[in-house]
Formats: structure tokens, C-alpha cells, sequence
């Protein structure tokens, strides 16, 4: 037995395209979810379909309404996939530049950050976000202040906004 599968932590290689680069963590998740929201839109698109086929103008109606829902989820899963290629672009810069986030925080047994310690932490990055309001590294760095105190909703908004003000070198 080689040394890395006696600790317990096997052969990797599987997981590592070509590159050498290992794949992203949460992709198979996000594939999957990505393949059942597919078979949902072709389910519902079929729905809507029939109802346009069928001819009567109450399920034209119906049917139609119902066409609208499958285009918003895909427009949704396309903003969703093109924002998180841009964030790990990003965050590709920000780890060649020696300025990547690093979740150094302290937290409680259960693993849960110390909200004391993000909220400290959290006043530095939005102080930089004021400074320089259209710096994209700032609103990267806030937007993982706000996640690290429990924000999700803003560090979303973060993100985006980083998104917008980045322009690849």
C-alpha cells in the first residue's frame, strides 16, 4: 500500500483532468442539479406544447404562460454558470497575484466562525470597497467578508458587482 492510500487519502489522480489541475469541488453536484432542472424545463416545455396544440384558447393561454417558464430557468442557470466562470476567474487572478481570500477565522468546536472575529474582519474590506468603489479585487474580498458573517444574499451582491467591474488582464 503507497503511502498517500495508508493515510487515508487513496489515489487521486482520477479526479485531476490532463492539466493536472483538480476539478472543482461541487461540480458533479452542480452538474447533476444542472441535468434535473433540464429534464424539468423539457417536461414543462412539452406540457406547454400540448396545451398550445390543443387548440382551445383558455389552454393556448395556459399553454403559453407555461413556455415562459422553462426560458426563465434556463436564462437563470446560463447568469448562474457564467457567474461563477468569471468568479473562478477571479479568483484565478487574485491566487497568481498572492491576494486570494484566506479563511482564517476562528471557530467554535462545531466549526461555525466566530461572528465577533467576522465582524471585525468584515470592517477593513467594506472601508475598502468605500475607498475604491469600482475595484473589483475590493468587492471580491467583501463579498467573502459577507459570506464568512453569514450573509449569503450580499456576498452574492458582491460577487456580482466584482464581476461587473472585472476586466481580464
Amino acid at each position: 500500500m503507497s503511502g498517500s492510500q495508508a493515510d487515508g487519502q487513496g489515489d487521486r489522480s482520477a479526479e485531476r483532468p490532463a492539466s493536472g489541475r483538480r476539478l472543482p469541488k461541487g461540480l458533479a453536484g452542480t452538474l447533476a442539479v444542472t441535468a434535473l432542472l433540464a429534464l424539468y424545463v423539457w417536461q414543462i416545455a412539452g406540457r406547454g406544447i400540448a396545451m398550445v396544440r390543443s387548440g382551445e384558447p383558455v389552454l393556448i393561454g395556459i399553454g403559453l404562460g407555461v413556455l415562459v417558464i422553462p426560458l426563465l430557468v434556463i436564462g437563470l442557470i446560463v447568469r448562474e454558470y457564467r457567474l461563477a466562470a468569471k468568479v473562478q476567474t477571479m479568483a484565478d487572478t487574485l491566487f497568481a497575484e498572492g491576494d486570494l481570500p484566506v479563511d482564517d477565522l476562528p471557530r467554535s468546536p462545531g466549526g461555525r466562525i466566530d461572528r465577533s472575529a467576522a465582524d471585525e474582519a468584515f470592517e477593513p474590506r467594506r472601508a475598502a470597497v468605500e475607498a475604491a468603489p469600482e475595484d473589483w479585487r475590493a468587492w471580491y474580498h467583501l463579498a467573502f467578508a459577507y459570506d464568512a458573517a453569514g450573509d449569503r444574499r450580499r456576498a452574492r451582491e458582491s460577487l456580482r458587482k466584482a464581476a461587473g467591474f472585472y476586466r481580464a488582464p
